[in-house]
């Protein structure tokens, strides 16, 4: 049985869901300590399946709450302990991540990009039939995904990097299930499968690199060369 004077509440939890996950998209963009990174990434992850089960009773829904456990499941829980599993030690390093920009320019640019998200987001919401339903989740994750570009160009070490892409993945899932949340739930579960399979892949990659070099800074891989034949 529908309520419809839960609704405007529902919109409006939503809206602050998306509001702390963008925050959270900042944060990564600020933190130095990929511990830190993993946290963030990990609340991200919360907020997006609060969207997907707020959306899912607003819009009536079962495919949506599904996608919302699923998520629950795979991006808090399994993606953080397969990165302790295959990473290990990079994630409890006290040391300085090192990026191209200082933390107050790169949010400054994380902020433009925002804006700019905001702006082109616009046209298509009042060109949708579902504006006010979509009105925080299409720019919010729009603004995320360039964040997500823009932190994965700017660090220096592969952890942070790899949250930063999962994230992005995060924030074009935020969009998406807003746009079109009839998509088939078996193509969301493969998405979700993908993306398992990528932070695997990606966290075995880092502990070789790890073990091979002794650090994860992308910039010490300019340094690599082939051994000399005898």
């Amino acid at each position: 049985m529908a309520y419809p004077g839960l609704f405007p509440w529902l919109q409006s939890l939503n809206a602050l869901a998306g509001g702390f996950f963008l925050l959270c998209a900042f944060g990564l963009v600020a933190v130095r300590q990929a511990q830190n990174c993993l946290r963030l990434f990990i609340a991200q992850s919360l907020f997006l399946c609060l969207s997907a089960f707020m959306l899912g009773v607003l819009l009536h829904s079962s495919d949506l709450i599904a996608v919302g456990i699923i998520d629950f499941i795979s991006k808090p829980l399994v993606i953080p302990w397969l990165m302790r599993r295959t990473v290990g030690g990079e994630l409890h390093t006290r040391r300085e991540i090192t990026q191209v920009f200082n933390i107050p320019t790169s949010l400054l640019i994380a902020l433009a990009l925002t804006i700019g998200a905001y702006l082109f987001a616009m046209p298509l919401l009042r060109a949708g039939n579902a504006g006010k339903l979509i009105g925080s989740n299409l720019p919010i994750g729009l603004a995320g995904l360039l964040i997500g570009a823009f932190t994965m160009a700017v660090r220096r070490e592969a952890v942070p990097m790899a949250l930063a892409l999962i994230s992005m993945e995060n924030s074009a899932f935020f969009a998406g299930i807003a746009i079109a949340p009839d998509f088939p739930l078996i193509a969301e579960v493969s998405i979700a499968f993908d993306v398992l399979i990528l932070t695997f892949i990606v966290g075995l990659l880092t502990r070789a690199v790890q073990q091979q070099i002794g650090t994860t800074a992308v910039g010490a891989l300019t340094e690599l060369r082939e051994a000399k034949k005898s």
